[in-house]
């Protein structure tokens, strides 16, 4: 290390915190700005560091799956975010998915007591000379975005996110929702969500309410369209789409998507219900229970009044309703490199959603490679840029040679890895083994494009543990 061995990371997300810890344990003196609570966000109901603001899950924990898969290269990366989430981690099947206030608490507590982290609660509306980790997330200040729009030299584009409601677990008539999983193998482990049932009958009554209702007019969001910056189309994100969005599309498109009721049997009749509506706990002390898929831009009575109707909810009582907020990512094609580097500026590194890498596990993982890229630049060492086949080295890929005219986020998926070679003469595998042989490649490149660069992690940390090699 050299004596200019320090680090500015602006954002205290999920990227940002990774990327600190990364280079804090490293050696480098981090300085890690968060704005809030000096400048709330419309969509953060804390001041913690790392606070999940959507869902509670994390995504599959299954090896085979890409979320999976992309945690299992985080872990053998030695990801600070991901030990957390196990350390806070409420059952969810297969999927990882945390106790959200303990998880973000966790994360504040380590970051601020860290010998090598200054955390600074204040706005940066500027990016300072130096090494930079740029880690502002999908609600970047509107000062910053302008000063961000100004380098780059690219616009920004926005989409609305939705968030889905929660509910008090005492409100719940578990005599209606029933406990199980489907097919009670697989993904999700017997007991692990509560489901509420529909009749035929409730599902089209249900999806007249929600059609009817009256939603959230969008110019609030378009009032923070500050000058200098122009907004692109004002659209949803694809894996986000509020429920009254779906249910426009067809009467039954619901149930054939986030109320599909596949594998599961209702203990009252022994039969598949129609329809389905997932709960899964959102707390370690089970009191709160989330709408799995569930996001909407109703408005808050409107909300009260139309999930009402879910059979089971029928006396729900809400901790959170769901809301919506703009997101803003970069075009990244044009500005950013495999590294995550600025390409005008290679001692800035973006990372986060603002980089179009969607999903907590994909933004924590950016924040892994730029934190390590960063502390290499500081070194004069070369910058990793992991190999196609590795789920984190496509969503790199990808962001960076998309298309930039129809560029959109894009989350952890098998199909932006390079695919499988051909054997002549051999059998055609299935999905689920196709999948097996995806995940078994990306493992042994990684491990051997890390042992080659000389790479390695650093050992898992825990509570106490803040020495750094």
């Amino acid at each position: 290390m050299t004596e200019n061995s320090t680090l500015t990371i602006i954002g205290g997300g999920l990227a940002g915190c990774e990327a600190a810890w990364q280079a804090a344990q490293r050696g480098v003196v981090v300085t890690l700005y968060e704005m809030r609570p000096h400048r709330a966000t419309g969509a953060h109901a804390t001041d913690k560091l790392a606070e999940l603001v959507c869902s509670n899950s994390l995504g599959s924990a299954l090896p085979d799956r890409p979320s999976g898969l992309l945690k299992e290269e985080m872990r053998r990366m030695g990801s600070f975010i991901l030990v957390c989430a196990e350390a806070c981690a409420v059952p969810a099947g297969g999927a990882l998915a945390v106790g959200r206030e303990q998880f973000s608490a966790l994360i504040t507590e380590r970051i601020s007591q860290h010998p090598n982290i200054r955390l600074v609660r204040e706005e940066m509306p500027t990016i300072p000379s130096g090494t930079v980790i740029l880690a502002s997330g999908p609600l970047t200040s509107p000062a910053l975005s302008q000063e961000i729009a100004h380098l780059l030299g690219s616009e920004h584009l926005y989409f609305y996110d939705a968030l889905a409601p929660i509910v008090y677990a005492e409100s719940i008539n578990t005599e209606i929702a029933f406990r199980a999983s489907r097919y009670e193998r697989g993904e999700e482990q017997d007991g692990d969500y509560l489901n509420c049932p529909f009749t035929k009958d409730e599902y089209y009554t249900f999806v007249s309410a929600l059609l009817s209702a009256q939603t959230i007019q969008l110019k609030q969001f378009e009032a923070e369209i500050h000058a200098g910056v122009k907004a692109g189309a004002h659209t949803f994100f694809e894996g986000c789409l509020p429920v009254e969005i779906i249910a426009k599309r067809g009467v039954d498109s619901l149930a054939y998507g986030p109320m599909r009721p596949v594998g599961l049997t209702d203990p009252r009749t022994g039969r598949r219900p129609y329809a389905i509506v997932q709960l899964r706990q959102d707390d370690l002390a089970g009191s709160l229970y989330n709408l799995v898929g569930f996001q909407t831009n109703l408005t808050w009575s409107e909300q009260k009044r139309v999930l009402r109707l879910i059979p089971g909810l029928e006396n729900a009582e809400f901790a959170r309703y769901g809301m919506m907020h703009r997101n803003t990512f970069v075009n990244a094609p044009t500005c950013l490199l495999p590294t995550l580097q600025a390409k005008v500026r290679p001692d800035l590194f973006l990372a986060g959603q603002i980089t179009g890498v969607e999903g907590y596990m994909g933004n924590a993982a950016s924040g892994l490679l730029a934190g390590l890229n960063a502390v290499r630049w500081l070194n004069a060492q070369p910058l990793l840029e992991l190999p196609q086949e590795t789920m984190l080295g496509a969503l790199c890929h990808y962001i960076t040679h998309a298309v930039p005219d129809t560029f959109q986020p894009m989350k952890a998926n098998m199909g932006i890895l390079p695919a499988l070679p051909e054997t002549p003469g051999k059998r055609k595998v299935g999905k689920r083994e196709r999948a097996q042989l995806y995940a078994a490649r990306a493992i042994a490149q990684l491990e051997d494009y890390l042992a080659n660069v000389g790479q390695m992690p650093i050992p898992a940390v825990t509570a106490s543990s803040y020495s750094y090699t």
